[in-house]
Formats: structure tokens, C-alpha cells, sequence
């Protein structure tokens, strides 16, 4: 059975601070507010849903307690629609997507909604590290190191200078504030409104669209301090090949700190026809893999090889290619290895401009190249992203 991708929504970016723009508001309001503009958008039945998938990277406190379910009773969908957390770091958002399609390919679901919310300023990054920071014994054995060192790492590795890094982040800008200036994002985009039904935010609010290399130039590196208290020994011990990490990533030109959410809705043939709608995609393959833990970023080349694979195709099938920008490094290895040209990769900016609110960028990211795709008329693309310890994952869509 096919797995259709039928429509799909995300918030803006708010900053990921007391005083950004959705500060106020809490995770569940966030994907209420997404599943409401759902129904309302398509004219849904929400009683032919089967479930809804939302995940994030930081599942305590008010992002706890199955929010997924807690979020479709607040959004008045019909109370047979199931609800499911779930937590693979930043990965999250997209294997909440792909998590549904598989449902519907297996022929166990008809439809459902899978996707991530995640409210940074509300839900402090590292709540839930457990053992993979916190025990002693745990973090020796995978030579635990904070991400941007790791980032930091691959740029030693593969020699990308500090003006290599900037001038990526540089580049992302300038695609996203071109993105944004020809509406590209208008039909995805789900203003959030307060309690009393303004609108505090419809626009991604942490983009810089003015940054230049020379800009950049003028911040220091963010991973310095993790690095000479101790860390730097740990990448020493991992790939003794180094002599000196060579620490080039700063606030900006890593991903931003930012609230969001987004949202995928996913159906079979079946549901389409049941509920009037036309699907705009198809899911064809998805992929999860483990990779080396300590520099923790280098798994999306792998797992969207494995994901091409599954497909029954090639690399040069794929149209689009997005990478999450978690940070620069990150995404110049990925086109170094694969051989991507910068004008089918993130051709729209990505988290370094616009900001990354962890558990729910994969799934803005299957909107954004889905509406690429249409608007290239263009047939496939690939979304993938790495995530902490280690971990990355992928998805190819079609478009119909």
C-alpha cells in the first residue's frame, strides 16, 4: 500500500528566549494550533485518522505525557484518534513522519499525522541526557563530547577554515531571505496567535539577512572552552590523527536556538479518496542508522544511502537533497561525500538562518521539499539529518 503524503503545516520560528515572540506559548498550544489549521484547511474528518505521531527532543515537563494525544483532544479531533511520543533527538520530527507512512504501508493504518514541536525557550536543551552524558560510565565508553565539538572535529578533519564555515552560514541567509521575499513558504506557514486571537508571530523571527562574512568574523568560537576543559582530549583520544582542534563554529554559523512545530499529514489511497483529497507526494523509502558517537554528525551520508537503497535507486534520482544546518561543517562534508552541488542542496536556506527547534525540523523539512519539489516541478527529494550520539536519519518523497 502506498503512503501518500496529503497536506502539511508548520509554525514559524520564534527565538528560542524569554523574549522571543512564542514564548507564551506552550509546545501543545503549538501543535494544537497546527492540527486545528489541518482540519480546518482540508475540511478533515478527523474520525478517519488513526493516529498522531508528535515527538521532541526534550520530552519532560509540559512536553511530557504523551502531548501528541493531550493535543488532538484540544484541537477537538475525534477522541478515536490515538496519540504517540516518541524521542530519537533531532531525528525526531522526520521519524515521526516516516513512523505513520509505515504504519500505512504495512496496511495497519489508513492515515495519520506525524510530526515535532519543540518550545526552546520554554524546555532548557539537556533536561533528558541521561546516561549518554550523566553516567560516568557511559560517556567514557562513547567519548561523550558535546556536538560542536564534533562539528569542530569534522572541520580539522576535512580542512574547512573558519572562512569556509562563514561563508555557508553566509549563503544560508541569503537563500532563506530570497525564500522568504518570494513567499515561498506562504502556504505552509500557520500564524500563531495568543490566547486572544492576535497574531504574535508569521514569520521565521531569527534570521539576519544582512550577515556577512565580515560579520561573522567578529564572533568567537562557541566550542573553545568545552574544548581546552577537557573535551578536546576526548576528540584527541578518539582520532589521535589530530594534533590541535581547529575551532571555527559560533552562534552563527551552527543552527539557531528556536521554537516551532510542523506537522505531516499521511494517508493511503483509501483515506484520500474517503476524506476528497488529492495526495501531493508519496513516500517512497526512510532509513535510520547509528554512526561513530563521538563526532556524533557524520550519519546522513550512510542513512541516505541506505535510504536511496531501499528505494530501488540511485543518487542521481534525487532532485533535492535536504540537510539539516546543524552546523556548517556538517552539511560541506555531506556535499563533499556525495558530490552535491550547492544548487540542490537546502536551496532554500536552512537552520543557520532560519533556526532549528530540534524535534520538529525534520518534519517543516519534508514540507519544505515537498513545495519545492511543485514549485521546480521536479519529481524527487531526500531530507535527512544527523542526530546526537551518533544517530541519523532519512526519507525520500515524490512528488504526484
Amino acid at each position: 500500500m502506498e503512503a501518500y503524503v496529503y497536506d502539511h503545516v508548520r509554525t514559524p520560528r520564534g527565538k528560542g528566549r524569554p523574549d522571543g515572540a512564542l514564548h507564551e506559548i506552550t509546545s501543545v498550544e503549538m501543535a494544537t494550533q497546527l492540527l486545528k489549521a489541518l482540519q480546518s484547511r482540508n475540511n478533515l474528518d478527523t474520525a478517519l485518522l488513526d493516529d498522531v505521531i508528535i515527538g521532541m527532543a526534550q520530552p519532560v515537563g509540559e512536553q511530557g505525557g504523551v502531548l501528541a494525544r493531550a493535543a488532538v483532544l484540544q484541537a477537538g479531533y475525534a477522541q478515536t484518534v490515538a496519540g504517540q511520543q516518541i524521542h530519537r533527538f533531532c531525528a525526531t520530527g522526520l521519524d515521526a513522519v516516516s513512523l505513520i507512512a509505515a504504519q500505512v504501508h504495512a496496511g495497519m493504518i489508513q492515515a495519520g499525522i506525524g510530526g515535532g514541536v519543540e518550545s526552546m525557550s520554554r524546555t532548557v536543551m539537556g533536561y533528558d541526557s541521561g546516561a549518554w552524558t550523566s553516567d560516568p560510565s557511559v560517556a567514557y565508553s562513547n567519548h561523550y563530547a558535546p556536538q560542536g565539538i564534533g562539528a569542530d572535529l569534522i572541520a580539522t578533519l576535512d580542512g574547512f577554515t573558519r572562512e569556509d564555515v562563514d561563508r555557508f552560514a553566509v549563503e544560508s541567509q541569503r537563500k532563506a531571505a530570497h525564500a522568504w521575499e518570494n513567499g515561498y513558504f506562504k502556504n505552509a506557514i500557520v500564524p500563531i496567535r495568543d490566547v486572544l486571537g492576535d497574531v504574535l508571530l508569521d514569520h521565521d523571527e531569527h534570521m539576519r539577512p544582512g550577515t556577512t562574512v565580515e560579520s561573522l568574523a567578529k564572533l568567537k568560537p562557541a566550542f573553545e572552552g568545552f574544548g581546552k576543559a577537557g573535551f578536546e582530549a576526548v576528540a584527541k583520544a578518539k582520532y589521535p590523527e589530530i594534533e590541535e582542534l581547529n575551532y571555527v563554529h559560533h552562534g552563527g554559523n551552527s543552527s539557531g536556538i528556536v521554537d516551532g512545530a510542523g506537522l505531516v499529514l499521511v494517508g493511503s489511497k483509501e483515506f484520500g479518496e474517503k476524506a476528497g483529497l488529492k495526495p501531493r507526494g508519496r513516500i517512497r523509502s526512510y532509513a535510520n542508522i547509528g554512526s561513530e558517537p563521538m563526532i556524533m554528525l557524520t550519519a546522513p551520508a550512510a542513512v541516505s544511502r541506505k535510504a536511496i537503497k531501499a528505494g530501488g535507486m540511485t543518487e542521481k534520482d534525487i532532485d533535492l537533497w535536504e540537510l539539516n544546518e546543524a552546523f556548517a561543517s556538517v552539511v560541506m562534508r555531506f556535499q563533499q561525500e556525495l558530490d552535491i552541488p550547492d544548487d540542490k542542496i537546502n536551496v532554500n536556506g536552512g537552520a543557520i538562518a532560519m533556526g532549528h527547534p530540534l524535534g520538529a525540523t525534520g518534519a517543516m523539512l519534508v514540507g519544505t521539499v515537498l513545495d519545492e519539489l511543485e514549485r521546480r516541478d521536479a519529481e524527487t527529494g531526500l531530507i535527512t539529518l544527523c542526530a546526537a550520539n551518533g544517530l541519523g536519519t532519512a526519507a525520500i518523497i515524490e512528488r504526484v
